[in-house]
């Protein structure tokens, strides 16, 4: 069995010290697979941010692959840094960012779903460019036949439910197009709540997972982390809180996620 930890949305400057430690202590005691991070590492994107998230990720010992989120961008009140040089504070997680991990029977495929400007007031919302799904595609596309393919994005494709929302544009007809291409699953995070949705597409179903938080920023559930298991070409999903709260199974009918071909 393959165990996945899918952790999202920890905030390093609005960071739970106790939930990073509760996280940590999981890692060290259960030893998964790997972490996959979905974004929003940083609350400001700050080199001292990153550098501290990074710290973090690194001690944990097992490998990370992370993605971007709207909060590891420049805010809007430094432009020219947003427009111009978004990814230079990146020096201490750049080789974690979209790292690939070599897990057997399993391809996780990274999905962009942050953009530095919009037309739109709301920057933070997602959005889902040409260029970053066709790279996506060409990456199943590429994956062994018969692997389990999880893209890992930062912002829901569409919104699950949750009291936070994404908006992310173009992210419904990505949706469509990576089900087609033979993704069994969308791991996001943004919204702070854990979810697991099944979606139809074109005759075959993809599920959106979506993680909690490890920060303060806690909405309608307590920090709370995503393990992902994986054996036989199935999986389920299951919400591991912090606190007094029972962990729960999130996914609805993860026995049977659906077959390519």
């Amino acid at each position: 069995m393959i165990r996945l930890f899918h952790v999202s949305d920890v905030h390093f400057g609005a960071e739970d010290p106790e939930a990073i430690a509760w996280f940590g202590e999981r890692v060290t005691a259960e030893r998964p697979d790997a972490v996959v991070m979905t974004g929003d590492l940083t609350m400001r994107a700050t080199r001292g941010e990153f550098q501290r998230g990074g710290d973090w990720l690194r001690s944990l010992g097992v490998p990370v692959t992370l993605e971007v989120g709207n909060h590891d961008i420049p805010y809007y009140w430094d432009p020219f840094r947003r427009l111009l040089a978004p990814y230079q504070r990146y020096a201490a997680v750049e080789k974690m960012i979209e790292a690939e991990l070599d897990l057997s029977g399993v391809t996780i495929v990274p999905l962009k779903t942050t953009a530095r400007a919009q037309w739109r007031w709301n920057w933070s919302k997602g959005r889902v460019s040409p260029g970053s799904l066709h790279r996506a595609l060409a990456m199943i596309a590429a994956a062994p036949k018969g692997n389990l393919i999880l893209v890992a994005a930062h912002h829901p494709l569409i919104e699950g439910g949750t009291k936070g929302t994404a908006r992310t544009r173009h992210g419904d007809s990505a949706l469509t197009a990576l089900a087609q291409a033979g993704a069994h699953a969308v791991l996001s995070g943004h919204v702070h709540d854990p979810f697991d949705v099944p979606v139809e597409r074109c005759g075959r179903t993809v599920r959106m997972i979506g993680a909690g938080t490890l920060s303060k920023r806690v909405r309608n559930s307590p920090p709370a982390f995503n393990e992902i298991r994986i054996a036989g070409g199935r999986f389920e999903t299951i919400a591991r809180t912090m606190g007094h709260d029972p962990d729960r199974i999130v996914s609805e009918d993860a026995s049977r996620p659906r077959a390519t071909g």
